[in-house]
């Protein structure tokens, strides 16, 4: 792993609809992702590894409904602050493995047992990765 980033880290003093950079948007998305509790999220930086997109964002949901309270909090939250929609989402309608493309950056938000069967974590693992954490959000204060 490359570096931990707390949820401090991220700064939302930013004006509403301004995106500094891609990694940015990856960020928000990790934050907002942890909002509703997602597990082990991380970012893999794959500019130097292909072009279809700067970065991925994965994380787990425990069932449907945690998957679809996740998917919504990223696409809500993007929308409120940042005034981009995705490109594209997949996966709504099952919620199983749900990708929401910024062009950008993509989102996979998975089923724990879906997430550990496609093992993108190995797929990419030449990736630059910087994992999403919160101790104090977990304790609650």
């Amino acid at each position: 792993m490359e570096k931990t980033i707390k949820n401090s880290h991220f700064s939302n003093k930013k004006k509403k609809g301004y995106l500094k950079s891609s990694k940015s948007l990856a960020e928000k998305i990790g934050f907002l992702s942890l909002s509703k509790k997602a597990e082990n999220i991380l970012i893999f930086d794959l500019r130097e590894l292909t072009s279809i997109t700067d970065y991925f964002v994965i994380c787990s949901g425990n069932s449907d409904k945690h998957i679809k309270a996740i998917t919504d909090a990223i696409t809500e939250g993007v929308y409120k602050d940042l005034k981009i929609n995705p490109w594209h989402i997949e996966g709504y309608t099952y919620l199983r493995w749900v990708l929401i493309d910024y062009v950008d950056v993509v989102a996979h938000i998975f089923l724990k047992e879906i997430r550990e069967y496609y093992d993108l974590e190995r797929l990419w693992g030449d990736a630059k990765i910087i994992e999403i954490k919160d101790d104090d959000y977990n304790s609650g204060e």
